[in-house]
């Protein structure tokens, strides 16, 4: 009785109404709801503390910015059906010039991501020039990952969201994970309507899930910036379930050393038995390698497959490694 007390409370109240609708259509900064509200961010802060308290909002800091998603789905899910029912018999004016604003906070997020790839646009290709065409390594990663369902898929490093863009079809859900306040919302711009999708400000070395959550694990062009790679792998395979799987996409060893400086790259590359010995910290068995030649550097792929029920090495256990 008191959380319906609390949820009918909270909706007492056309703006709160009027968020949670919007809250439906996709993730939102609280700037951006209160750009679409046409109301001050205090009072827009306000109003979502109310939601979050009712369980139907939660919030996440990324950087400067605060984004609000919707709440605990058996909180949701009856609203929403209701409102939904109710819409049906008298239309909701707000509901129509709220869209229209939400599509201008949308344009004005693609935009924004096209400006920031057209200003790093020299960086990012250069890059790219070392090896294989992006095209190629897609197309191995998905010949690597087959046609076996997918099921909880966490993209470890999304950066812009791609891997999320080409395997998230095929996962029930879909988490990716940024440091990167920039990049997940690029991400944001390029992943709008994935409803299965999530995106988080978090750490690689301490992923936001729970122990064997996961089926599938990517690491795409992560690795390589990466201060202790074992221990996030060690991190990846702690969230797969037994018989999960964890798909490394990386260079393979070079002396590009250049790549330090102008790309802040920390490994230059990694080697066969690197792979393997971390897998066999991290309670994985190698499944599979390619190799992709191309350029001046090499593009390697490695599936590893969780075995038992273990959680493999602890993070201590690889931090000399």
């Amino acid at each position: 009785m008191t959380i319906a007390l609390d949820i009918f409370r909270a909706l007492a109240d056309a703006t709160r109404l009027r968020m949670l609708a919007l809250l439906r259509s996709m993730e939102l900064s609280v700037g951006e709801l209160a750009q679409v509200l046409g109301q001050s961010q205090p009072r827009v802060s306000r109003h979502v503390k109310i939601l979050c308290d009712a369980g139907l909002a939660e919030r996440r800091k990324e950087g400067s910015w605060v984004f609000v998603a919707l709440g605990r789905p058996q909180a949701v899910a009856p609203v929403a059906a209701a409102l939904d029912e109710w819409s049906k018999a008298e239309p909701d004016h707000w509901a129509v010039a709220d869209a229209a604003r939400l599509a201008a906070v949308r344009a004005d997020r693609a935009a924004s991501a096209a400006q920031w790839f057209e200003a790093h646009a020299g960086e990012w290709d250069a890059i790219r020039s070392l090896h294989v065409a992006d095209s190629e390594v897609e197309t191995a990663m998905a010949s690597v990952l087959g046609d076996a369902p997918v099921g909880s898929l966490i993209d470890i490093g999304t950066g812009t969201g791609r891997m999320l863009e080409l395997f998230g079809a095929q996962a029930d859900a879909a988490l990716g994970i940024d440091r990167s306040s920039e990049m997940l919302r690029l991400a944001r711009a390029k992943l709008a309507g994935a409803a299965n999708t999530e995106l988080r400000q978090a750490d690689l070395y301490a992923l936001p899930m729970t122990d064997g959550a996961a089926d599938v694990a990517i690491l795409h062009h992560v690795l390589h910036f990466a201060q202790q790679p074992g221990a996030a792998i060690v991190e990846a395979g702690r969230v797969l379930a037994a018989g999960g799987r964890l798909l490394i996409a990386d260079f393979a060893p070079h002396d590009r050393e250049e790549l330090r400086i102008s790309d802040a790259h920390t490994r230059l590359g990694f080697a066969d038995d690197q792979i393997v010995g971390w897998f066999d910290a991290a309670g994985l068995q190698m499944a599979r390698m390619e190799t992709l030649v191309g350029g001046e550097l090499t593009v390697k792929l490695w599936l590893g497959r969780k075995i038992g029920s273990g959680n493999g090495a602890s993070l201590k256990e690889v931090k000399a490694a």
